[in-house]
């Protein structure tokens, strides 16, 4: 970045320094008005949320579902409750007499339809094992959205005690709503622990304690802009309440990124002697573009996760690229403008003064990060490779990966919906919750029907076959397996029964089959995303550095930077170590979207960060033509930097951990551990170790696209490339 020294007469600021500092006062208050605004469009955007968004609208299992819930509503309950009769068998008279009065009245409710009980059917599945429980059998109409509001009106009344019965209230439509709400109190949890520790971290970084608050009013700019944002898309599409995690830990460790990256250049700059409006000119100038590179990296892994179905995945898009845009748009106008206004009153509040009263003058800042950087180039291969290995043997567990579904142990064991599911996967015959669906469509005779369900019931793995139950041309049977619900053996059940030969068109559905066609469309889909990530990266770092090789660097890294975050998730989350300590239940499984988006997320952090490093690198190269220098320089420069970006991001995403849902604890634990191995392992270890390497070669490219690039190509310096023998520039004291 280049050192400017503007005194007054010196050159005038540039068009979009103009259009940002021209009435500062101005467009804080318009940005004002603008957030008040927000706050008032996306209130109540949680209630609109929904907690599903996993399966493939455009698969066969959905269309049986949806078939199933129109014609036969009461094959596919969402509510159960649990009748629990103490002492007593569940056929008593009396507990039976009560257990028809619950039942009348459930089916009386308005928005319940397809009610059916054990005491109704006496089907030995709705039967607990000890005969002391047995369940009543509902579905509730509507989206998630309908489908939680009619919950919470009936459900105050349904559970609780009942003459001889006590009842509690479980089954799907409880466990998403129960999610739902879990995470809506998690998140103000974890606003809470994130945003004091947070000011306290910049406040460490800065010193001032007006610098310190500067990034944390454009993160809390980004979040409430982002739900005003969400609120509008789920007028026209499903957006999953799982996004608001991200917008809170993208929105405030982004913006806190970008306003590091800015206020720091500013203030380098004020130390050089230049002017406030002159500093602002040159710092959006040099750590503005990489700032707009750095949130079109971001935005382009995020936007990688449209190309698949589930809304779950597209909702991370939605607000990913939502809450980067706006943060990166926050920290280009509304930032620049506040620090006009300010000038050296940035420095404002140096709660640091204290500490150095009595310390020795104030050295060169980040000579440490210079002496690492020196350290790993002399001895660069025992580094690339130590690294390397060190990481990869972290990711191994990650071979071990077993796929599944979210269901009510994403709960707290003492959530009640999950108390009801446990107690009927433990004390009920079969396989609760992983029967498979199977929807004939067409006319057919009493024998066609017999025999297509000899057929079904003479498949290997399968327990027992019920129906069919017809209705018009339509009718369902329900095969039962013998493994659990969606091991591997059920989901090879789900394959068999869609070969196997029917007279009439045939769909299946239930949990595994809905794994099988979730697995099928992310696999399906995985390598566009994947592709354009790579490509797109490939092409912006391309344009950043004018080089070949150092963008296949950048995307081999930053894809190994993430394998710790993969082993980990299976050695915890799956293998269930630590499950006391983080207080959860493990099932044995991954949910098959969380990798995906894992992955997406913390690719686009760690370019971020790659972006802020390799932006300073090529500005110093540029300058003085002196390979190691440069590394060495960009390292001392960005190293504290992005150590401190990497530490903040992290606390916001392990405040998101502390969540009592175990995906999002998952997600908020698992990417904390990649920014930091990121920042610390690979930014500042097998970056500057892999460079060594390749020496200036780094640089290198063929004619036609060096012509290109410096045609089309960004960079954050703006002076020619100097001879080698240049002499290589000492940073000056920031204050």
């Amino acid at each position: 970045m280049t050192e400017v020294n503007s005194p007054p007469d010196g050159p005038k600021p540039g068009g979009w320094t103009r259009f940002v500092t021209a009435r500062p006062r101005l467009s804080l208050l318009v940005a004002l008005v603008l957030t008040a605004l927000a706050v008032f469009a996306g209130s109540g955007v949680e209630k609109r949320l929904g907690a599903g968004g996993w399966e493939d609208p455009a698969a066969q299992s959905t269309h049986a579902t949806k078939a199933l819930e129109r014609e036969f509503p009461g094959s596919q309950p969402n509510l159960l409750l649990l009748v629990n009769s103490g002492r007593a068998s569940v056929d008593d008279r009396a507990v039976a007499a009560e257990a028809a009065r619950l039942t009348a009245r459930l089916a009386d409710e308005r928005g319940v339809t397809g009610v059916g009980s054990y005491w109704r059917t006496r089907s030995p599945q709705l039967r607990a094992k000890d005969g002391h429980q047995a369940l009543i059998a509902a579905r509730i109409t509507g989206d998630d959205t309908t489908a939680g509001e009619t919950l919470d009106r009936i459900a105050p009344s349904l559970r609780g005690e009942h003459g001889p019965v006590r009842v509690s209230v479980g089954g799907p439509v409880a466990v998403r709503h129960e999610i739902q709400t879990t995470i809506q109190e998690d998140l103000v949890h974890a606003e809470t622990i994130a945003l004091p520790i947070t000011l306290v971290l910049l406040v460490m970084v800065f010193g001032s304690a007006v610098a310190a608050l500067l990034p944390l009013g454009i993160g809390i700019v980004a979040i409430l802009g982002t739900n005003a944002v969400l609120r509008g898309l789920t007028e026209f599409t499903d957006v999953s309440v799982f996004a608001l995690n991200l917008t809170t830990a993208l929105g405030l460790g982004l913006a806190i990124d970008y306003a590091l990256f800015i206020v720091r250049r500013f203030r380098e700059e004020l130390s050089t002697g230049a002017e406030p409006l002159a500093a602002v000119g040159t710092t959006l100038r040099t750590a503005g573009r990489t700032v707009l590179f750095s949130a079109l990296t971001v935005a382009v892994s995020l936007a990688a996760m449209m190309v698949f179905p589930q809304y779950f995945l597209r909702s991370f898009a939605y607000a990913g690229i939502a809450v980067v845009l706006l943060a990166a748009a926050a920290a280009l106008i509304l930032l620049p403008a506040a620090l006009a206004l300010l000038g050296h009153r940035v420095n404002a509040l140096d709660l640091r003064r204290l500490l150095r009263r009595g310390a020795p003058g104030r050295t060169t800042p980040g000579t440490g990060w210079a002496r690492v950087a020196s350290l790993v180039m002399r001895r660069a291969p025992v580094f690339a490779l130590a690294t390397s290995v060190g990481l990869v043997l972290l990711g191994l567990p990650f071979l071990g990966v077993k796929f599944g579904t979210a269901d009510d142990r994403q709960l707290p064991t003492t959530a009640e919906s999950h108390i009801v599911q446990q107690h009927i996967r433990d004390g009920f015959p079969g396989s609760p919750g992983g029967g498979l669906d199977v929807l004939a469509d067409g006319r057919a005779t009493r024998a066609q029907y017999a025999d297509y369900r000899k057929r079904l019931a003479g498949l290997p793995g399968v327990t027992r076959v019920d129906g069919p139950l017809v209705k018009g041309d339509m009718a369902y049977f329900t095969v039962l397996p013998k493994g659990e619900a969606v091991d591997q053996n059920t989901q090879h059940l789900v394959r068999e029964v869609r070969a196997t030969h029917a007279p009439f068109r045939t769909s299946v559905t239930g949990t595994a089959a809905v794994l099988v066609d979730s697995q099928h469309a992310i696999g399906e889909r995985l390598p566009w995303a994947a592709g354009i990530i790579a490509l797109v990266t490939l092409l912006l770092v391309f344009l950043l550095t004018g080089s070949v090789l150092i963008p296949v660097q950048a995307v081999v890294l930053n894809a190994l930077s993430l394998t710790a975050m993969f082993g980990a998730v299976v050695w915890v989350f799956q293998e269930g170590h630590l499950s006391g300590v983080l207080d959860f239940t493990s099932t044995g499984d991954i949910e098959t979207t969380l990798p995906v988006l894992m992955f997406c997320v913390a690719f686009g952090l760690s370019m971020d960060y790659g972006v802020f490093l390799l932006s300073r690198i090529k500005e110093e190269y540029d300058h003085t033509g002196d390979h190691p220098h440069a590394v060495r320089y960009g390292l001392q420069r960005t190293g504290g930097l992005i150590t401190a970006a990497a530490v903040i991001l992290a606390v916001v995403m392990v405040a998101i951990g502390t969540s009592r849902v175990t995906n999002t604890k998952m997600l908020g634990l698992g990417i904390a551990l990649a920014v930091l191995m990121d920042a610390m392992i690979v930014r500042s270890l097998l970056v500057p170790a892999v460079m060594r390497l390749t020496g200036r070669a780094t640089w290198w490219a063929p004619g036609p696209l060096r012509r290109f690039h410096e045609r089309f190509g960004i960079s954050e310096g703006e002076a020619a490339p100097a001879p080698v023998a240049a002499k290589p520039r000492e940073p000056q004291p920031v204050p």
